[in-house]
């Protein structure tokens, strides 16, 4: 049986879980989140209300791998709704910047134009100065598919390290060509 799926996940005291059947609705002091759970997992929330229980109705191979999902997505909206999730993002490059007009984030990033990525609604996207970016939301998926989808457009190269990399992360240098001499 899944150990995490065992485990109940603790309420703060500021957020409330409702359970409608197959469906969970977290609210914070941030925001609200729902998901709706698989058919062979079942959800209680504590008679204290303190805590959400995940079960399983049986041990097919579905039910199996919904078990500990179906308790960590929970868990993450729980804390999204409570804390927040944030990434934070760094420009490397000269002339790399990174600026925010309106609900657009434009990178210059070495190509010949710039890059504009929508901002969605439901993130807050800052820019502290040129070379930094922070992603701030409380749903951790939305979060990280975003700062995912803004690495991606100028991924660090290994040979200078340029490009849009997440804070502390760390790019292992090739030499160059004229260094195998």
């Amino acid at each position: 049986m899944s150990r995490l799926g065992r485990k109940p996940v603790a309420l703060p005291e500021k957020v409330k879980v409702s359970v409608d059947g197959q469906t969970v609705n977290v609210e914070g002091p941030l925001g609200k989140l729902s998901y709706t759970a698989a058919s062979d997992i079942t959800i209680e929330l504590g008679e204290d209300g303190k805590e959400v229980t995940v079960s399983r109705k049986n041990d097919s191979r579905t039910a199996k791998a919904m078990h500990g999902l179906t308790r960590a997505l929970i868990s993450n909206m729980v804390v999204g709704v409570d804390q927040g999730y944030e990434k934070r993002l760094e420009v490397v490059g000269v002339g790399y910047l990174a600026a925010i007009a309106g609900d657009v984030l434009q990178l210059r990033v070495g190509f010949a134009n710039e890059v504009h990525k929508k901002i969605p609604s439901d993130l807050d996207v800052k820019c502290p100065d040129q070379t930094h970016i922070v992603v701030k939301g409380i749903d951790k998926q939305r979060v990280g598919q975003f700062a995912a989808e803004v690495r991606a457009v100028r991924k660090p190269e290994p040979y200078k390290g340029k490009g849009v990399r997440y804070q502390g992360e760390r790019v292992k240098l090739k030499p160059g060509k004229a260094a195998g001499k």
